[in-house]
């Protein structure tokens, strides 16, 4: 069994969501002077690689703790969608490759390659999930979505306020999670029937939280 990384290391200063807070990590007590090391951490709740529960999006929607944890354990079903441009829509037309993969259970990944971006203005203009694509997703029985970017839905550029959220609204209103900020996705492929876990912090109450997402294969 083989493992890979797919998650951001969190670090201060990272890059976050426009308008989240910023991380800060500090030393709280020091080996040589306390007898132990700890770190002081602030940090949001959507700090580099993240799940979304639905109560992000929806004032009614679960919270965190209260998903079934399988949500968050599933078969690999990649797209490959590298080589579009900035800010490109992704229609359901090009997921028809992956469709008939697409099941209960399954957690479909958005490979847009723009996590080498990740750190970067560019970032911010990664490709998105179009309404119609997100229901189709839906229709399929799936209820994890995975990007390598900072979301499904359009992300403003520095300080334009945050549109509509369709694909949020339409993926975590089905009781869906998303896992957003993946990177290393290209590993997947060299597994065989790889396996995708992205298990959050037990945050109780929690809109989301900081993942630990690695894909698991032979």
């Amino acid at each position: 069994m083989r493992i890979v990384d797919l998650s951001v290391p969190v670090r201060a200063g990272m890059q976050v969501y426009p308008g989240d807070p910023d991380v800060a990590i500090s030393q709280a007590a020091r080996l040589e002077v306390d007898g132990v090391n700890v770190l002081s951490i602030h940090a949001g709740s959507h700090t580099g690689t993240h799940v979304d529960a639905p109560f992000h999006v929806l004032a009614d929607g679960a919270r965190l703790d209260e998903l079934d944890l399988g949500l968050f354990h599933g078969p690999a079903v990649v797209a490959d969608l590298r080589g579009r441009p900035p800010r490109a829509p992704i229609g359901w037309a090009e997921l028809a490759g992956c469709a008939p993969l697409l099941r209960p259970g399954a957690v479909l990944v958005l490979h847009t390659g723009w996590s080498e971006y990740f750190g970067s203005r560019d970032y911010l203009a990664h490709p998105w999930l179009t309404p119609e694509a997100a229901g189709q997703i839906v229709a399929s029985g799936v209820r994890a979505l995975a990007v390598d970017a900072l979301s499904p839905d359009p992300t403003p550029a520095d300080g334009e306020p945050t549109g509509p959220l369709p694909a949020h609204q339409i993926l975590l209103g089905a009781g869906g999670v998303i896992v957003e900020n993946l990177t290393n996705v290209a590993a997947i492929a060299e597994l065989v029937d790889p396996v995708i876990s992205f298990f959050p912090l037990a945050l109780a109450g929690a809109d989301g939280a900081p993942v630990r997402a690695v894909a698991l294969g032979r």
